[in-house]
């Protein structure tokens, strides 16, 4: 998921929007490359655009604009042609519409509801995109369909609202390695990467390789996800998917020894081409290795 971000000075947001589109956009089954803009306001800038746009004036949590015009009774699973319609070039995605969140709203339920700000606006956004993506909570059905896809982005995003949430999956893994190879800036091997590393907490990190145009400077997605969960203060890990498009991406040297600081038993799966997929352990891939445990 892109997103293109517009909030007030001196607002910094500590919330994996980033992972929760891409959950968000999996939960719906999209494999289209998609984008929403989001903006971060404050109470009176989103009762003035509630006014305006819905003829409500009061402030509110979040509100969502949708580009596409879906059918009745149709989500964006069912409607490719409507969101190719939506293609921006400049973007190379199919922008789905604008989010708008109340920064002071979030606040206020975090504390009403006991938990972080971070967990709130990460709820809110999964709320506005499945609103972008043709969701409605009118009706009661629809509200109970709403709130189950909501459930299931933010349980694989490692974000739910219960204390006690299932983890992701295997194919859920896998499904997040294939966005997030994606976003990845391979100019020079023309070779994308994406991988996704599961936390024994149940939290995702997602990354990509990053190329550098003196080479030597490169970084490989599984040390990109790595290195994102380790500076979140992970530390224990199960699982990695890699993904690629042509063939099995299994982590290089210099990966497998980055894993093996933390996860000397980490179950790894690997996907390419048309959904082709095979797993393997990192013991297998680096057997007799040497780690904290040999400078005891």
């Amino acid at each position: 998921m892109k997103i293109e971000w517009e909030c007030s000075e001196n607002l910094f947001m500590d919330a994996p929007l980033e992972l929760v589109g891409d959950c968000c956009q999996l939960a719906e089954g999209l494999t289209l490359s998609c984008a929403v803009h989001v903006l971060f306001t404050d109470d009176q800038q989103i009762r003035i655009l509630n006014r305006e746009q819905r003829q409500v004036d009061r402030a509110t949590d979040v509100l969502s604009f949708p580009t596409v015009s879906y059918r009745e009774g149709r989500t964006a699973r069912e409607s490719g042609k409507r969101l190719k319609a939506e293609w921006d070039p400049e973007l190379s995605a199919c922008m789905l519409g604008d989010i708008v969140i109340s920064i002071e709203h979030a606040q206020a339920q975090a504390e009403e509801y006991g938990h972080s700000v971070r967990r709130e606006v990460c709820y809110l956004f999964a709320h506005g995109l499945f609103h972008l993506m043709g969701y409605d909570h009118m009706e009661e059905n629809e509200k109970k369909e709403m709130r189950l896809m909501e459930e299931k982005a933010l349980n694989m995003a490692g974000i739910s609202r219960e204390e006690q949430t299932p983890h992701a999956t295997d194919d859920e893994l896998l499904a997040l390695a294939r966005l997030a190879m994606t976003r990845s800036y391979s100019p020079y091997s023309h070779y994308p990467v994406g991988a996704a590393l599961l936390c024994k907490d149940g939290r995702v990190f997602t990354g990509c390789n990053v190329e550098n145009a003196s080479f030597g400077l490169t970084n490989c997605a599984e040390r990109t996800a790595l290195f994102k969960a380790v500076s979140e203060g992970a530390r224990e890990f199960e699982t990695i998917a890699i993904a690629s498009v042509a063939t099995p991406p299994y982590p290089c040297g210099a990966c497998r020894q980055a894993l093996n600081e933390f996860a000397p038993e980490l179950k790894i799966l690997v996907t390419w081409g048309e959904g082709q997929s095979a797993k393997t352990t990192l013991p297998e891939l680096l057997p007799h290795s040497f780690g904290p445990s040999d400078l005891a």
